[in-house]
């Protein structure tokens, strides 16, 4: 392009590299999306047993299951527990919750003593590995004499 001004060569020039320049931008972008992770909603705490017999040292059975699939999952961390007897309006009758090794992939155990009978909420919270989101739980259990 000998001769021919220079702003004339960059014109000829430019638009092949904004083109090149752009379709690398939108390839990136495309590879740079975020694999959709699931959601708190795609996992469900439940208590294996709801009914159980007045008295200490009762184990309490949580299983977390991943509803798109049916499966166990393992490795949750529960960080958050709290044995309640809101159900029957006394908020403040606590029981302490012990964490203990599970017997199986899923199943999450827990030591309390039940020491009223009645309805008993038990609030559980678990972390997933490699979800952002919190799975929560309320449910009631109900003690017998």
């Amino acid at each position: 392009m000998v001769g021919v001004p220079v702003a004339r060569q960059y014109r000829r020039i430019m638009p092949r590299y904004i083109h090149s320049a752009l379709a690398a931008l939108v390839v990136a972008a495309q590879l740079s999306v975020p694999v959709a992770q699931a959601a708190a909603s795609d996992y469900i705490l439940v208590l294996v047993e709801t009914t159980y017999p007045f008295g200490d040292d009762a184990v309490l059975e949580v299983r977390l299951i991943d509803t798109r699939t049916n499966a166990p999952v393992e490795g949750a961390v529960i960080f958050a527990t709290r044995l309640d007897m809101a159900p029957d309006g006394m908020e403040t009758m606590t029981s302490p919750v012990l964490a203990f090794p599970g017997e199986e992939p899923g199943l999450y155990r827990f030591s309390a003593d039940l020491t009223m009978d009645g309805n008993w909420r038990f609030s559980v919270a678990a972390k997933v590995q490699g979800e952002m989101e919190t799975v929560q739980a309320q449910i009631v259990i109900e003690v017998q004499p």
